[in-house]
């Protein structure tokens, strides 16, 4: 079973429908125990970090979704659901994140590009498990105008370019995200998900 945490913010139904589509056995829930019980996790966000931080605070949900992911449960962060993964944002500066990795999350220096980042670019990958079965450089869908600036560089599975170099997925053990919206990108978000259900 993979538990969409149910916080009050994010995609879920529209995640939830596309994971169930290839192969996942999908709960949305906000229960400890589901959690508990799941096999995989899926983590997304929209909004403001800020926002985020503070549903997720108020289900009490923040220590048994630390204590998993530490026990090695695999979990997939989407959008918002990224960056909540790091120390804080500069879109809130006084909210901590979940501090599962060292780093913050940083607006887009977009130069006269317009922000938010809103749409389809291309993402660069290396070997990674979340892009397994995809080559070249495929266009995922963006919704964003902050991204994560990892400590450790190494985490970072993919990238982008939005007037600057974007952080677009990052993977680490147990641990992956993706900065894009595989529920909205086609064929190509589909195979993430995928790779995640099928990890």
């Amino acid at each position: 079973m993979i538990v969409l945490i149910d916080y009050g913010v994010g995609n879920l139904y529209s995640v939830a429908k596309a994971a169930s589509f290839v192969g996942g056995d999908v709960k949305i829930s906000s229960a400890a125990d589901d959690i508990k019980r799941a096999d995989k996790i899926i983590l997304p966000g929209v909004g403001a970090f800020g926002d985020c931080m503070k549903n997720l605070a108020a289900t009490g949900l923040i220590p048994t979704i630390k204590r998993e992911v530490s026990n090695g449960k695999k979990i997939l962060g989407i959008c918002v659901g990224l960056q909540i993964l790091f120390v804080g944002s500069e879109e809130s500066p006084n909210v901590d994140g979940l501090k599962i990795f060292g780093g913050r999350v940083k607006k887009i220096q977009a130069g006269d590009l317009k922000i938010p980042h809103m749409g389809w670019n291309a993402v660069k990958f290396g070997d990674s498990k979340l892009f397994a079965g995809l080559s070249g450089a495929p266009y995922f869908y963006f919704v964003h105008s902050y991204h994560a600036a990892p400590d450790d560089k190494k985490i970072i599975a993919a990238t982008t370019t939005y007037g600057e170099t974007v952080t677009a997925a990052i993977e680490f053990e147990n641990i992956f995200a993706t900065q894009f919206h595989p529920e909205k990108s086609g064929d190509v978000g589909l195979r993430v998900l995928k790779n995640f259900v099928e990890l």
